[in-house]
């Protein structure tokens, strides 16, 4: 919730943190705010009983449900309870935004300092041309990038294609704010996170009354999205009954509710992303061979990170200067370990793995220069340079403040001791927040909580 305090304030709209049920009761009671974000649940607070009590309340604001590490179950489970929608973290401005009401204001993020080529950077001059760029320089990112110019401004369906953390939904928001649609709604969906006939009512709406829990008329993804776009996110794992319907919205624009009798007409762009080969899925009988040819007017297929080359430590530097900013450090360099050890890394997560690593290497490098160690991938990466920075950093902390034991003049801190000091910085950078902590160390939130109850028996304030 820290995390999108700051980004309201910083939009000049009014916002209130409530810590507990009865805080966040008392606070719309008092101050009747718009819309309310919670996380499913926290220490005093529990959304179902939330959306319980707002189930009661006329006049009761909307509210949208985040999570770290959600699920199908849980979506349904909290859209049941009456939650206007359900996200998994983290959370773009730009989705923020779509959920906002017409009369709030909606500001641009804030301009990044990065090259001239970016992977999928909000540029911020005003005009929507100018909006996103592409960061890369190897040629399979500028053969998918000039192919992207060429069509954003085209009402053609494209099908961007590439493995997770490629920068799928990247590609389609620069599409999209390189179009005449950029001043209208960009709405994203995941087809994968909801089952069925809840997709089917995101996606179309449902009237008061379709079904259990229907206590209202919803206006579904198309009908929000209408003179923009919309992004249809893993659309291979849509059902195929499903996918017959969108087949009538692509070729006839119009729809029907969920439970509704009269024909909706929609101006929409469609976009879809897969990080599957969806001519296999195709032959499996498992997707229309029509919506596939429907879908793939334009094809854009994105490269794995490991096969772009230099543009690891393009990127690599280009996150390294965001997370600086963001947490009011300096700029941070690489020593030639760190950006050897860069380019022989195989990334399996792709681009979202190096934004990660790159936040959690600006954590822990301190005053820099980012080494190997800062990547925390494995006993491995501690070269024998690396320890004799621990042990130089360690003398100096000795001389500042003198030991009171032999044991701790040792000039090695033991493994358990880094381990417990890199947990409790990571607490510390996050404020507290066990999930993004558990994030940047590159561990689960279990293994994090065992840890922390270990510290606790030993009498350690956590």
């Amino acid at each position: 919730m820290t995390a999108i305090f700051p980004t309201l304030q910083k939009a000049g709209l009014q916002a209130g943190l409530a810590d507990n049920l009865n805080g966040a009761l008392g606070f719309i009671k008092k101050s009747r705010p718009c819309l309310v974000f919670c996380r499913p649940r926290l220490q005093g607070f529990d959304a179902r009983a939330f959306l319980a009590k707002g189930a009661e309340t006329p006049g009761f604001p909307p509210v949208v449900i985040f999570s770290a590490s959600g699920n199908a179950e849980q979506a349904t489970e909290f859209l049941e309870l009456g939650a206007r929608d359900y996200w998994i973290e983290p959370l773009a401005w730009e989705k923020i935004q779509l959920v906002l009401p017409e009369d709030q204001p909606k500001p641009e993020p804030e301009p990044e300092t990065c090259p001239p080529k970016a992977h999928a950077a909000p540029a911020g001059n005003g005009s929507p041309q100018g909006r996103f760029q592409i960061i890369g320089r190897h040629t399979a990112v500028l053969r998918v990038l000039a192919l992207a110019k060429q069509v954003a401004g085209s009402k053609a369906t494209v099908l961007i294609s590439g493995e997770s953390g490629t920068g799928k939904e990247m590609f389609a928001r620069y599409l999209h704010h390189n179009s005449d649609r950029a001043d209208r709604p960009f709405v994203a969906i995941n087809c994968a996170a909801l089952p069925e006939h809840l997709l089917e009512s995101e996606l179309f709406g449902h009237e008061k009354g379709a079904f259990t829990g229907a206590i209202q008329r919803k206006l579904g993804k198309f009908e929000l999205a209408d003179g923009g776009t919309i992004l249809l996110d893993e659309i291979t794992e849509m059902d195929l009954g499903l996918q017959a319907k969108l087949l009538r919205v692509l070729q006839e624009s119009e729809f029907d509710r969920v439970g509704g009798v009269d024909t909706v007409k929609v101006d929409v762009r469609v976009l879809a992303t897969t990080n599957r080969r969806i001519e296999d899925t195709v032959k499996e009988g498992k997707f229309r061979q029509d919506l596939y040819y429907r879908l793939n007017v334009i094809p854009l297929a994105l490269p794995a990170l490991k096969d772009r080359g230099d543009d690891v430590l393009l990127l690599a530097e280009f996150f390294t200067n965001k997370f600086t900013a963001a947490y009011g450090l300096a700029r941070l360099a690489f020593t030639d370990e760190a950006r050897k050890w860069l380019m022989d890394y195989d990334w399996p997560g792709n681009v979202r793995e190096l934004q990660n690593l790159m936040e959690r290497a600006v954590l822990l490098a301190g005053q820099g220069p980012i080494r190997p160690r800062h990547f925390l991938m494995g006993d491995e990466q501690w070269t024998p340079d690396d320890l004799s920075a621990i042990d130089a950093d360690q003398q100096a902390a000795c001389e500042a403040a003198p030991p009171s034991t032999p044991d701790e003049a040792m000039s090695v801190m033991p493994l358990h001791e880094m381990e417990k000091r890199l947990i409790l910085k990571s607490l510390e950078e996050t404020t507290g927040n066990r999930t993004r902590a558990a994030e940047l160390l590159g561990i689960s939130v279990r293994t994090l909580r065992n840890k922390l109850n270990e510290y606790k028996k030993q009498g350690l304030d956590v």
